[in-house]
Parts: structure tokens; C-alpha cells; sequence
């Protein structure tokens, strides 16, 4: 058995991507959702990633796994014009999970395979330092009050997904971060399920880099 060490790393954005727009499931849409962390060093259930990067983060949980009410933001971009994404909606979480920059640990042995499922299984993982829920508010953040801002963060998330989805070859859905300083960060990325489909195998960044380039002047 072994038992995989992380560390969790500052992160100011979680965001999950789908290079195929699930709700329509539209080809020619990436449709992706984020949450603002209102603390560094968030920790959440987003997945597993490569080695000393963070596979969890703060509002992500509730991003993923709604066991916190509400809805995160949401836009949707068509791949011909990733420069202009049409944000859907706003977040509307009432709270987030926080730890301190810190350590957490992972053993698949305790994983269960659930039919139906994307995953492989759902694995429990344990940070070093105690996790916290508290109250958060978005009124001030940058993502909510600067357009610019705003239109350059969403639409360099939905150029990073479709360079994945070009260097892997198929739907990408995608986990992943901004940090403080801007730099996005992939946690993991797998093969996406379409509507008909019941069985898929995940496919995680674990071992193995996928590098890719975005040109923020491009479409």
C-alpha cells in the first residue's frame, strides 16, 4: 500500500472545465465553472494531481460536490471566439472550506468503485492541519466588479481547456486553479462523459506532464 503526500498550495480561483458543454452537450461550446477563494491556501475535493501539486481546494468542494448549497460562476465560451466568454451566472455559496498552506494525504486502498461514475472511485484524503468552514462574500472581488479583469481571466481558462483538449485528442474535464499571481494551475484532467454514457475510466495527471501554451492575444 502506499500513500500519496501533497502539498497544498495558495490558490485564489478553483475552476472546473468541460471542453464539451454538458448541458447541451454542444461540441463547439467549452463550458466551464469557478468559484472565488477568499483566503490562500484553500484546500477542497477537486481530485488528484501531479506530485506536490494541490488536488484540493478550498470553495472547491462545494464546487464539485454540492454539499454546500448554491451555485458557483459560470460561463461558457464557443471555440471559435475564446476571447469573449458569456458568464451565465454568478456564485452564490454561502461558504467555503480553508486550511492553512499545508500538507494532505491520500491512500487508494480505501477507494469504492461507485457504478455510473466517471472515477475509478471515491477516495478519502486527510490534511495535517484542520480544515475550516466559514462565511464568505464576493461582492468585492476583482471577478465580480472589474469587466476586464473579468473577461481575461474567464477566457484564458477556455484557452488552457482547449489546448488540453488538442494535446490529448478528445473532451477534457478539467480541475484546476489560479493562484494569487495568476499562474493557472491543472489538477487533474480526464476523459469527459458524455450524456449516454454510464461507465468511464479516469484518466488522472498524476506521473506524467502535459505542457501547454497559451497565446493570450489568440483565439
Amino acid at each position: 500500500m502506499a500513500v500519496l503526500v501533497q502539498r497544498v498550495v495558495p490558490a485564489q480561483y478553483a475552476f472546473v472545465i468541460h471542453t464539451r458543454n454538458p448541458s447541451n452537450n454542444n461540441e463547439d461550446e467549452v463550458f466551464c465553472e469557478m468559484l472565488m477563494l477568499v483566503e490562500s491556501s484553500p484546500m477542497a475535493r477537486l481530485g488528484t494531481a501531479a506530485a506536490l501539486l494541490l488536488p484540493w481546494l478550498a470553495a472547491g468542494e462545494s464546487l464539485v460536490s454540492g454539499m454546500i448549497a448554491g451555485s458557483a460562476v459560470a460561463f461558457k465560451a464557443n471555440k471559435q471566439d475564446l476571447n469573449s466568454p458569456e458568464v451565465l451566472c454568478y456564485a452564490s455559496k454561502s461558504e467555503g472550506m480553508f486550511v492553512p498552506e499545508s500538507l494532505i494525504f491520500r491512500s487508494d486502498s480505501n477507494g469504492e468503485d461507485l457504478e455510473g461514475y466517471a472515477g475509478a472511485g471515491l477516495y478519502e484524503s486527510i490534511t495535517m492541519d484542520t480544515t475550516e468552514t466559514r462565511k464568505v462574500d464576493y461582492m468585492d472581488d476583482q471577478l465580480v466588479q472589474d469587466p476586464g479583469f473579468r473577461r481575461d481571466i474567464t477566457s484564458r481558462i477556455c484557452k488552457v481547456g482547449m489546448a488540453i483538449e488538442q494535446a490529448l485528442g478528445s473532451a477534457q474535464d478539467i480541475e484546476g486553479v489560479v493562484g494569487p499571481d495568476g499562474v493557472i494551475t491543472i489538477v487533474q484532467t480526464r476523459p469527459q462523459v458524455a450524456k449516454q454514457q454510464h461507465h468511464q475510466v479516469a484518466v488522472q495527471v498524476e506521473r506524467s506532464q502535459v505542457t501547454v501554451q497559451v497565446d493570450d492575444a489568440g483565439g
